[in-house]
């Protein structure tokens, strides 16, 4: 089966207190992840703190993670920008050793048209070693890849061989799956709306909720690859407080939190991002020991 079936997660990058690197944090996180199940795992993505890391610290968490991860499971990098050129000139230069494919969020800020978008992936995608992955998330970009887009750069680049979708929007998906060619992958990336998504025809997630769960949420996400919906239903249910608690007051801050509590890494990020309040930590910590008892530390 394919590497890409299944969970995937969007890993976050772990600090110490001031703010440097915890590279046995993020050591232990990827061996939490490992044994947790999942499939594959994205390195800098934006749930990793990409935008707060310089070019000099993100090769460094590059190489030690695909050093780490040694090809256990298969390892996807996030890079993606504003500026075509310079994610052009990072993708030609990225060491890919031990990396699977590339994750790239469409242009922030500037709010290209479609035309412009489409453009911007054809020059990463002419110009890549390895496999892309799109990345359509609306409310961090400001802009939409619509399904005509999504499927213009399926049919014409082989090497564009999926989309990480978390726009939320039923009727792009709906248009998407009717129209994309046969074994381009449909990936959520919205874990609120995994099971739905994945009901459509997705093949997996590309997870915030499995860095600190990644047992559970693999497992729903096998049961729905096997059609098992009953069981997967009782799976997703069991994680909508803990899901919706992660993103209260931002992500990745709620995971940090919640692997904070369960001993794998601290819960600090980097401005202008800051920790969650004492009243959405002492929430997490109620439903994570719902989900996990034996794993939270006291």
């Amino acid at each position: 089966m394919n590497i890409f079936y299944g969970t995937g997660v969007a890993m976050v990058t772990p600090f110490h207190a001031d703010g440097q690197i915890d590279y046995d944090g993020l050591r232990n996180l990827i061996e939490h992840l490992i044994d947790g199940g999942v499939e594959y795992l994205v390195s800098l993505g934006t749930t990793g703190e990409s935008a707060t890391l310089s070019e000099a610290e993100r090769k460094q968490v590059w190489a030690f993670t695909a050093e780490v991860v040694n090809k256990r499971v298969g390892l996807v990098a996030g890079i993606g920008g504003n500026n075509t050129h310079e994610v052009v000139e990072q993708i030609k230069s990225f060491d890919i050793d031990g990396y699977d494919a590339i994750l790239s969020a469409s242009p922030h800020y500037n709010k290209p048209t479609q035309e412009g978008i489409y453009q911007h992936y054809k020059a990463i995608a002419l110009n890549s070693k390895l496999p892309i992955i799109l990345y359509n998330v609306p409310s961090r970009t400001g802009s939409t890849v619509s399904a005509e887009t999504t499927v213009r750069l399926a049919k014409e680049f082989k090497n564009i061989i999926g989309i990480k979708e978390a726009s939320g929007n039923f009727d792009l998906f709906n248009q998407l799956m009717r129209d994309k060619p046969e074994g381009f992958l449909f990936i959520s990336g919205d874990d609120p709306v995994t099971l739905p998504m994945m009901a459509l025809g997705g093949v997996g997630a590309i997870s915030v909720i499995g860095n600190a769960l990644p047992r559970q949420l693999s497992d729903m996400v096998r049961l729905l690859l096997n059609n098992d919906y009953k069981g997967a239903h009782a799976a997703h249910f069991d994680l909508i407080e803990f899901t919706r608690l992660m993103f209260t007051e931002g992500s990745p801050a709620g995971v940090k939190t919640a692997l904070k509590q369960l001993g794998i890494c601290g819960d600090t990020v980097r401005l202008p991002l800051v920790q969650v309040s004492e009243k959405t930590a002492d929430a997490i910590a109620t439903e994570l020991k719902k989900l996990a008892p034996v794993a939270v530390k006291a």
